[in-house]
């Protein structure tokens, strides 16, 4: 009887080694027997969007201010409604000014003299002190011509666009500096949005911006863009502005706009979400292995291309096979087996 317990205890200690064996040849694996579906990795061409609001602003660079540089009285007031639509040469306004009048008088009288006593350096004084008052050079001319030195002098556009701004009426008087008319043209505008400090890399990257506004049936394509260097600390935010040409001038200051924003197409590899576990602020997949119903847990570096898929940024090749389906369980074997 002793040694029949002696047999059963030595068979029993070798089934218990080769049963350990077994298990530390399978530990570095997940072994499942439910019917697992697998998907390859793949590349994918893609052209990374990004979706912001914005306004419409105008174009400082195209934003122009009439302002004398002298004083006087409104004699005349050719442009008297805000938002009238000018373009470049429309009479603004008539004005009578002292300083410009005396000034015109001198350089008749200087040009008189001359022609008895000829005195290039004078004539030329006189004619400066009028451009360095902003007459015009038709005007200029227009003294010697006529043989008279009008009391009143002109202002005109000097481009085409919108009375943004009118500070006088017919009769007003005026100082020197004093800004008259600010005229805006709308032939291209900017349209400013908002963009989160984390984005900064993938706005660098963007090819070119597609805009809508409600209203307008037409987008506006656009690659002219500029990143303000320049964060607003209380939001950490920063300011994306947009050249946009406006030639048909249906887009309005102050417009909402919805902006998005094309990277170039590029080939990318790509997986399903249903691949791919996020644990901890890291991914993993399951990769197939060599032997046939094992599966390893991989760490890799992903980030979400879209509500369906993931972009892997490293640990996986094109081509390499993984669990598609069942993480949760592939999850739960893998913690129980200690592979995490």
């Amino acid at each position: 009887m002793s040694r029949q317990l002696a047999l059963i205890f030595i068979l029993l200690a070798f089934n218990a080694e080769k049963i350990q064996a077994e298990s530390s040849a399978k530990m570095a694996t997940v072994e499942q027997l439910f019917s697992v579906q697998t998907v390859k990795v793949a590349k994918t061409k893609n052209s990374k969007k990004m979706g912001y609001y914005g306004y419409v602003k105008e174009d400082e660079s195209r934003i122009h201010d009439v302002t004398p540089r002298f004083g006087g009285y409104v004699v005349r007031l050719y442009t008297d409604k805000t938002f009238a639509k000018v373009s470049k040469g429309d009479p603004l306004v008539s004005v009578y000014s002292p300083e410009v009048f005396k000034a015109k008088d001198e350089y008749l009288n200087a040009y008189r003299y001359t022609q008895k006593r000829p005195n290039i350096g004078m004539l030329e004084s006189s004619r400066l002190k009028l451009e360095l008052l902003g007459i015009s050079a038709a005007e200029i001319k227009k003294v010697i011509s006529s043989g008279t030195a009008s009391a009143t002098t002109t202002l005109y556009a000097p481009v085409d666009g919108y009375i943004f701004k009118k500070s006088i009426n017919q009769g007003s008087a005026f100082g020197a500096k004093e800004q008259l008319f600010r005229i805006v043209n709308l032939d291209e505008v900017w349209v400013e949005a908002l963009v989160m400090q984390e984005q900064r890399e993938a706005i660098e990257q963007v090819e070119q911006y597609e805009m809508t506004v409600k209203g307008i049936s037409r987008s506006y394509i656009s690659k002219e863009a500029l990143l303000y260097p320049r964060l607003d600390p209380k939001e950490a935010t920063l300011t994306l502005r947009i050249n946009v040409n406006n030639a048909e001038e249906r887009l309005l200051p102050g417009m909402y706009v919805n902006i998005t924003s094309l990277s170039p197409i590029k080939q990318v590899l790509t997986l399903p979400n249903t691949a791919v576990i996020r644990k901890n602020g890291k991914h993993y997949v399951f990769v197939v292995t060599d032997f046939k119903g094992e599966y390893e847990p991989k760490e890799i570096k992903a980030e979400l291309m879209d509500a369906d898929r993931y972009r892997i940024i490293e640990g996986l090749a094109e081509g390499d096979e993984v669990v598609n389906n069942a993480l949760f369980m592939m999850d739960s074997d893998a913690q129980i087996n200690g592979l995490y």
